[in-house]
């Protein structure tokens, strides 16, 4: 890597252990909260994964309420409405248990208890003035590292678009990874937010943003998600497994934190959006074509990748190592009934024009490692629909979009 300047901020305090989320309430009350507020879904409370940190907060006399409407994809509503609750209730921390939309609409809850206006407001990087209150994220799946990263995804339901809210601010306090808590997933829920941590530590990787401490973390969790996801998916009550991979989404997440990500996000954003496409599962389905996609702008790091999930590329190529690396990706999605195509969540090309325009806005764009317009979101989102990664193929009519895509937005971009 050549001399760059980069800065590292990670103020979240994590602490990683068999059964640890028990002691919660001890930590909490170190962050002189009196009142706390639970953020989490109907899911995790119906599971009774709320039970022993209910337990922990009530042995140190900490009060607490649960807001538990939190929905896949949180909403601006949502996070109104989370917000209004703990007025109600006069809290001063929000605690989030459960996975990345939890996590989000508690960072959301948190920053709109202390400034004003609407979420809608913090759309961007560094907008919000007020710090929020104190933030503690018990996730209980593997895979969006929210609990150490620095940014929220909120969607407007009005404009079907997931927005980025980015700020420092929204590093949480205390992050805690308790592999109990995801013991009782279904095998869904182990591989879709398992991808979802191996995008995040590719991305990372491979951002143009990425600097030696970011690219640390990030090989690291490729490293160790492709140890241990097909592990923690097949075998389900593998204590170990269950927390390599928890370890591994959590140092994806503190990696983008700092690099930003790329073009799968790009996407999966819009299709979250407009279809509401689970986050995971559709960032599973667009990385080999994204990987694909950036293959000739960054091969060595590709081979780096293979060697990471664990392929011997001996007497290969640097481009034919670096292969290896989408054709294993390939490999655990199949293995984990993640279809290849995103037509099979209700994707329709009709929607093309709108969910280019809305990749082509996020600052994801601007750091993929290969140069992107508008045009090629338009190829990949093709090539996705009908599951081909041969370049030399059209998916579909060159004419279906063409004349659609606006004109504004044709213009290659770089950083």
């Amino acid at each position: 890597m050549s001399l760059i300047s980069y800065s590292y901020f990670m103020p979240t305090r994590v602490e990683c252990g068999n059964g640890i989320s028990g002691k919660i309430g001890e930590m909490i009350i170190e962050l002189g909260a009196t009142r706390v507020l639970i953020v989490t879904d109907k899911g995790v409370r119906a599971a009774n994964l709320l039970e022993g940190i209910e337990k922990s907060l009530l042995s140190v006399n900490l009060d607490y309420d649960i807001f538990d409407e939190v929905e896949p994809n949180p909403s601006v509503e949502t996070i109104h409405k989370g917000t209004q609750y703990l007025s109600l209730h006069n809290s001063d921390a929000v605690l989030a248990v459960g996975g990345g939309s939890s996590i989000d609409a508690a960072k959301g809850i948190a920053v709109m208890a202390t400034n004003s206006g609407n979420i809608l407001d913090y759309e961007g990087v560094e907008k919000i003035s007020i710090p929020p209150l104190p933030i503690i994220a018990v996730p209980t799946t593997a895979g969006t590292g929210s609990e150490a990263t620095n940014a929220t995804v909120v969607t407007n339901k009005e404009k079907s678009f997931k927005f980025g809210v980015i700020s420092s601010y929204l590093f949480p306090s205390l992050a805690i990874l308790d592999p109990a808590l995801t013991l009782q997933l279904p095998q869904g829920l182990t591989a879709a937010p398992g991808m979802d941590a191996l995008t995040h530590a590719i991305e990372s990787y491979t951002s143009k943003a990425a600097n030696p401490v970011s690219q640390a973390l990030a090989i690291q969790a490729i490293k160790m998600i492709g140890e241990n996801l097909t592990k923690a998916y097949f075998v389900g009550t593998d204590i170990e497994a269950r927390e390599n991979m928890l370890v591994a989404s959590m140092i994806a997440g503190a990696a983008f934190a700092q690099s930003r990500l790329g073009n799968v996000h790009a996407i999966s954003h819009t299709l979250g959006g407009v279809f509401n496409i689970p986050h995971g599962i559709a960032n599973a389905a667009l990385l080999p074509f994204i990987m694909k996609f950036n293959l000739r702008a960054c091969p060595d790091k590709y081979k780096d990748i293979a060697l990471a999930l664990g392929n011997n590329v001996a007497g290969l190529s640097t481009m034919q190592a670096a292969e290896k690396a989408i054709d294993t990706v390939i490999e655990m999605n199949q293995s984990m009934n993640i279809p290849l195509n995103i037509k099979e969540f209700g994707v329709s090309l009709e929607y093309v024009p709108k969910l280019v325009e809305d990749a082509m806005r996020s600052g994801n764009v601007f750091v993929n490692p290969r140069l992107t317009n508008a045009e090629d979101i338009q190829l990949i989102i093709e090539r996705a629909y009908y599951g081909t990664l041969k370049e030399s193929e059209t998916s579909s009519p060159k004419t279906f979009l063409d004349s659609k895509v606006p004109s504004h937005l044709k213009q290659r971009i770089e950083i």
